[in-house]
């Protein structure tokens, strides 16, 4: 189970050591989902990623506040199991993303009263967003439909590439700058190198194409130089790329920059950004 024990290692960098825990056996764990009061108790087949881990219940909900929230979770959460995993792959990292997603869009129990508590268990899909969802309502216009690619791990060092669309230099800046401020992981990581090619006609004049381009190591020399011809090389446009590294302790050398080069073209070709595909697939995150 190599593939597991490297998929675990690369969660535990970038969500802490607690996200994922033995239960007495080893192939019954405890994943809690970052951010939720939520932890669910998940199995793992020897096989594994050919066949896909087992959700045998929830381990803790936290102070909900409402009747139901445990079946509730463990609904999405095994309906959200089927979605992200696909044979032969790992799917730790999307299963935690996806659920992050979907539990953020539920209710907390500050929103409830206990007089109507009952009568809105069975509406909980319908309720008003949580405090917690409030706050980041205001940054809704600046977060992006992100395609992300799967992590990939090199001598305990963590890569994650993501792409999204950008119509202008100042939307690229805006956009990465939300992403850091409302994704903390992402924030944490050693390195966010960027990258982005824009091209555009002022008011619908083919003759005056404007053509953007920049890259930004933060602190990976080299590596944005390398992300933007990468992206040079695949003539892509209009598009932002970001390769997320967490630093595990071994220097990788020259292999850094292969494999920032291969996750960021992993999430290009995955999100069909190149000059034939007309409109890219996404996976908010």
């Amino acid at each position: 189970m190599s593939e597991l024990n490297n998929e675990i290692l690369a969660i535990k960098a970038i969500y802490g050591e607690d996200v994922l825990q033995s239960i007495n056996q080893d192939d019954l764990h405890s994943l809690s989902i970052p951010s939720h009061p939520v932890a669910l108790r998940l199995r793992f087949p020897p096989d594994y990623p050919a066949s896909p881990p087992t959700i045998d219940g929830v381990e803790s909900t936290g102070d909900t506040g409402f009747k139901g929230y445990g079946s509730h979770v463990m609904q999405v959460a095994r309906a959200t199991l089927g979605q992200v995993w696909h044979a032969g792959d790992v799917c730790l990292y999307d299963l935690i993303q996806e659920l992050e997603s979907m539990l953020e869009q539920q209710p907390s129990s500050h929103d409830r009263t206990d007089h109507n508590m009952q009568d809105q268990c069975s509406e909980a899909v319908d309720e008003e967003p949580s405090p917690r969802s409030n706050l980041t309502a205001s940054t809704s216009d600046l977060s992006p439909s992100w395609v992300v690619s799967a992590p990939t791990i090199e001598k305990k060092s963590i890569f994650v590439a993501r792409a999204c669309t950008v119509s202008s230099p100042a939307e690229a800046s805006a956009y990465v700058s939300s992403l850091l401020v409302t994704d903390k992981k992402i924030a944490k990581a050693t390195h966010n190198i960027t990258a982005y090619r824009i091209r555009s006609s002022p008011n619908g004049l083919l003759d005056k194409e404007l053509v953007y381009q920049d890259c930004d190591d933060d602190g990976e020399t080299a590596a944005g130089g390398r992300l933007l011809h990468l992206l040079q090389v695949m003539d892509v446009w209009n598009v932002l790329v970001i390769v997320s590294r967490w630093y595990g302790g071994v220097k990788l050398g020259p292999d850094r920059f292969r494999i920032i080069s291969a996750v960021a073209r992993e999430v290009l070709v995955e999100g069909g950004f190149d000059q034939t595909s007309k409109a890219p697939k996404s996976k908010k995150n």
